[in-house]
């Protein structure tokens, strides 16, 4: 069976979470993704805990299966003249370092495209490629907190709340570079050129605002904590605390709020959906409901019912779950490395062409040899580049 991007060449100089999360999109639908790391110690996602029973991170083991490593200095000139024959042979680079590294380097886009005119060159980074916080360090949550995310997250009165999984990261960093590289790549396949992506990983979830921003561009205020119904102002989308736990209410249209009244006993409060002055009422109500009964029975009474109303799971009961499991989000994998295990599933759902997980995390350096090889060095030249500490 062909993958859908079987074929692309695909150069990963990035390390930890955003970069690696994208190009693993790639690896999964068939991409040749090679991970280039420093030769002393690689990706610092490979000392990231917790670690399975081989040793491996477990994050690391995640992010980057499907992908083969070459350990390259690219301190040292003959390490930085491997990567730019690398860069032709490559259709895409994506590097994660700050803004002016690669062209310290001298290994920017600049530079490559004189070797490659038609590589499509990514650049991941939190604030962009300029403007007065390009060179401004940063992670997840201070990208949330220039986008004004972090501080709409939580309770009003409260601290923001950190999110659970790392938006910024995984959507601004990893979903907007794999976006950018495919539309890039296509670009380059019917035309022949190639062109630079400057990804910004605030610019990604700023841009994810559009259903919270209209008070802001209409009226001029933005709205606290709390303000808006998709932040928990309304009895009809919210959470509330069960006997054991909690259960999310997403009853936003009026037949999903009608039939969540009806079954909570209330069919009262159906007309009252937008009757602000009676939300009190029907918080204190919803909030001592719920109380009464655990999740599961809660869920035997809304079961087959139109309601948008569910249990909130914590990761272990997610992984127990049985649509997660229907969907193989959550598999067992018999890993080369590291043997039978679970780990994530892949999200593309194709009928004729689905992604498959082919490899396990490499090693580092694992596919130095056979890299160089490809590029034509013999293994007395991989031997004297090895000595000389050019690549590991």
């Amino acid at each position: 069976m062909t993958l859908p991007l079987e074929g692309m060449r695909v150069l990963d100089l990035t390390r930890l979470l955003p970069g690696p999360f994208g190009t693993m999109l790639l690896a999964d639908m068939g991409a040749d993704v090679i991970k280039v790391e420093d030769v002393s110690g690689g990706d610092y996602a490979r000392t990231a805990p917790p670690y399975t029973g081989s040793g491996m991170s477990v994050l690391h083991h995640i992010v980057n299966r499907n992908k083969r490593s070459i350990a390259i200095n690219l301190k040292q000139k003959e390490g930085r003249e491997l990567l730019l024959e690398l860069a032709g042979w490559a259709e895409v680079l994506v590097e994660q370092f700050r803004p002016g590294v690669m062209e310290r380097l001298g290994l920017d886009y600049e530079t490559l495209r004189e070797v490659n005119p038609a590589i499509v060159y990514c650049s991941v980074t939190g604030y962009g490629q300029d403007g007065p916080y390009r060179d401004v360090a940063g992670h997840d949550m201070n990208y949330l907190g220039y986008a004004g995310i972090l501080d709409a997250t939580g309770h009003p009165g409260g601290l923001p709340v950190i999110c659970g999984v790392q938006i910024a990261d995984l959507a601004g960093g990893g979903m907007f570079s794999a976006m950018s590289i495919l539309m890039a790549y296509i670009h380059m396949k019917k035309t022949g050129e190639g062109q630079h992506l400057d990804v910004s990983m605030m610019d990604g979830v700023i841009s994810w605002l559009a259903a919270v921003t209209g008070d802001l561009f209409i009226s001029g205020r933005a709205l606290e904590r709390g303000e808006h119904f998709l932040w928990g102002a309304t009895p009809f989308y919210n959470v509330y605390e069960a006997a054991d736990g909690y259960m999310a209410v997403g009853a936003i249209e009026g037949k999903f709020w009608k039939r969540t009244c009806e079954l909570l006993g209330r069919p009262e409060y159906a007309d009252m959906q937008f009757s602000f002055d009676r939300y009190k009422e029907i918080f204190d109500y919803f909030r001592a409901t719920f109380k009464e009964k655990t999740r599961a029975e809660w869920m035997e009474i809304f079961a087959g019912e139109d309601t948008c109303v569910s249990p909130v799971l914590d990761m272990a009961e997610m992984a127990e779950d049985p649509q997660v499991l229907h969907r193989r989000m959550v598999i067992e994998v018999d890993d080369e490395k590291v043997g039978p295990m679970r780990t994530l599933g892949i999200p593309f759902k194709f009928s004729a062409t689905p992604g498959e997980i082919r490899r396990s995390a490499p090693s580092l350096g694992e596919h130095t040899d056979e890299v160089l090889a490809m590029l034509g060095c013999s293994a007395e030249e991989i031997g004297r580049l090895k000595e000389g500490g050019a690549v590991a």
